[in-house]
């Protein structure tokens, strides 16, 4: 490749000097023919002369400008090798390349240049048609560059420990959540925990053949929590920590209208449950002869019902609804309200018809099934980990003995309905209840009887889970006004931000410093903002009234999901990738070829023509 030319002053401009050298061919031209039209006609040229003379004028000015500005051609095309973190000098030899560059996150090698990112790269290297990247892959700073250029991915092998989490990152308090994951040579006898913020073990599952395992937690109290998920080897060592934040929000509890046929026990712990849970609750009991317990009557008409976010009934409540108001109830299922049909026995001809109403075909019934539920931890240390302390009335002591779960009832219902989903199962997997969608509502049928016998056993614990992921699933939706982030939180990594609301937003580093952020306008109705965090830890975003906590991973933490955050990102490009790469990306620029070639053509015919022009050659006798 020929060096760059040279700067030169404004007035030595290519269209100057064009300019300069198209006046001289003129006036050359014009003083041939102005000579041989004086001279005598015997005394002229002939005419072949006089042609070659005009044409050699702007054959030289030609010449003179393409030595001064020669022309640009396209840049070579080949094959780009590109080292990133994780790469090795073997893997750099391995691949069939032109070039070798190293990216800021490779090793330093002999011999292979280092830019500062891919765009560099390829503007240094123009009309490369293909991008082989070796190592770990791709940051977020090198993608936008990479797509539309043929690429190629080697990756290197992913280091031991985990390399997959996936879970909620904001979760309402009280509710259950569950967080998924993926080991890398893990081994037999792997084991995987999940800690609370108070470093208890909450859950302990081994990790499967594949390496993938699933873990489960309560969140309690609103703030920002850290779990740890644990990773031990088969001799209990631990291999990896790695955090897992979340948010846990003090969101507004769904409004429950609890009806029943008749007062039971049932009813009487799903009452208390709601209390402790701090759910508004309304309740309706008929005890016969048109008497009722509970509180005042509410009547099943639209303004009522919408002021409720899930109704449970029992099929002897649902039963004595008449037609108004069971309109009425499917109208307020249809705008968004949850409704749960308890089945606690036999249902009638006509029972079975309101149900098939509801999407839901049913049959037998008529027997009572046994059931248990899976314990909610591997052992007793976790299980009081989960039931907490207590309450100040009645406190748990942190060596309790644990009690065994109960046998429960469920009615042998089947239940049958294309598009319904399972609420909750029993041990050995039987559906105890099962969900459908319902214009913008959800409509549920539950099979279990007598769930108030966990509390009655002392795994209140599972009774409050249970009836939480009932109530958490069914009832109506409510508007979210939690920002939303796009990109991995990582220090050094560009977050973006969205979701703001006109005013100003900021962000307020773990140090105390506010960084206040714009919104982009191009981002239009998504409304985001950019964000380049310096620190690991918890920042808290805000946006007028509105608050959010978010956890910024160390650029050092967590290896392993860093590394399968750049190898999956880079694999995906890759897959996307052109054949060849496209013009409507990184355009390779033009380089101007060598000087010495148009400098010797010029001199030659140069020197040519000044002995041409004092030659005899074509000229005509005296």
């Amino acid at each position: 490749m020929t060096a760059p030319l040279s700067p030169v002053p404004a007035f030595m401009s290519p269209e100057a000097v064009a300019l300069v050298l198209v006046v001289a061919v003129v006036i050359a031209c014009a003083r041939l023919l102005l000579k041989q039209y004086r001279a005598e006609p015997a005394s002229r040229s002939r005419g072949w002369r006089i042609a070659l003379l005009v044409f050699a004028q702007p054959l030289c000015a030609v010449l003179l400008y393409f030595a001064l500005w020669p022309p640009t051609v396209p840049g070579e095309a080949g094959t780009l090798i590109v080292a990133t973190g994780g790469a090795t000098r073997a893997q750099a030899d391995a691949a069939r390349g032109d070039t070798t560059v190293a990216l800021p996150e490779a090793n330093a090698w002999d011999g292979v240049a280092r830019v500062p990112d891919l765009a560099t790269a390829l503007r240094q290297h123009p009309g490369t048609q293909r991008v082989r990247v070796i190592g770990a892959g791709l940051n977020a700073r090198d993608r936008d560059a990479a797509r539309g250029v043929a690429l190629d991915f080697v990756p290197a092998p992913l280091p031991r420990g985990l390399v997959e989490l996936d879970g909620p990152d904001r979760v309402a308090a009280g509710a259950s959540f569950r967080i998924g994951g993926r080991a890398n040579e893990a081994g037999p006898n792997t084991v995987v925990e999940l800690l609370d913020p108070a470093r208890r073990r909450v859950d302990r599952v081994a990790v499967g053949a594949d390496g993938r395992f699933v873990l489960t937690a309560n969140a309690r109290t609103p703030g920002a929590a850290t779990f740890t998920v644990r990773l031990r080897d088969a001799s209990q060592r631990t291999i990896e920590d790695v955090a897992w934040p979340l948010q846990i929000e003090a969101s507004p509890p769904p409004r429950v209208l609890l009806v029943a046929g008749a007062p039971g026990p049932e009813v009487k712990y799903l009452r208390r449950w709601a209390d402790d849970a701090g759910l508004p609750l309304r309740t309706q009991m008929s005890v016969g002869g048109g008497v009722q317990l509970g509180d005042a009557p509410v009547a099943f008409n639209a303004g009522s019902l919408a002021r409720f976010d899930i109704v449970v009934l029992d099929e002897r409540a649902w039963s004595t609804l008449g037609d108004a108001q069971r309109g009425a109830l499917h109208d307020a299922v249809r705008n968004g309200l949850g409704l749960l049909v308890r089945v606690t026995a036999a249902l009638s001809d006509a029972e079975r018809r309101r149900l098939r109403a509801l999407g839901f075909d049913v049959d037998a019934g008529r027997d009572s099934a046994a059931f248990q539920l899976a314990g909610n931890a591997p052992d007793d240390d976790a299980v009081r980990a989960r039931l907490g302390p207590g309450t100040r009335d009645a406190p748990r002591a942190h060596d309790a003995v644990v009690e065994e779960v109960p046998q429960l009832t469920r009615r042998s219902l089947r239940v049958r309905a294309d598009d319904s989903v399972q609420i909750a199962a029993a041990q050995d997997g039987a559906a105890l209840g099962q969900w459908r969608a319902m214009g913008r509502g959800r409509v549920g049928v539950w099979t279990a009887t007598d769930t108030y016998r966990l509390v009655l056993a002392g795994r209140d614990d599972l009774h409050s889970e249970l009836w939480s992921d009932v109530v958490a699933t069914l009832a109506r939706a409510k508007p979210g006004t939690a920002f939303s982030i796009e990109g991995a939180a990582r220090a050094g990594e560009r977050v973006a931000l969205c979701g703001l609301p006109a005013v100003q937003a900021s962000v307020t580093t773990p140090a105390g410093v506010d960084v206040p952020v714009l919104r982009d306008p191009t981002t239009g109705s998504r409304a985001c903002a950019a964000f380049w965090p310096r620190e690991g830890g918890w920042h808290r975003l805000r946006s007028g009234e509105r608050e959010q906590w978010l956890y910024v991973r160390a650029a050092n933490e967590a290896p392993g999901l860093r590394a399968n955050e750049l190898r999956t990102a880079t694999l995906a490009l890759a897959t996307s990738a052109p054949a060849v790469a496209t013009t409507n990306t990184v355009v390779a620029p033009r380089h101007p070829t060598s000087r010495w070639p148009w400098w010797l053509s010029w001199l030659l015919a140069s020197v040519a023509l000044w002995w041409f022009e004092r030659s005899r050659l074509g000229r005509r006798a005296a």
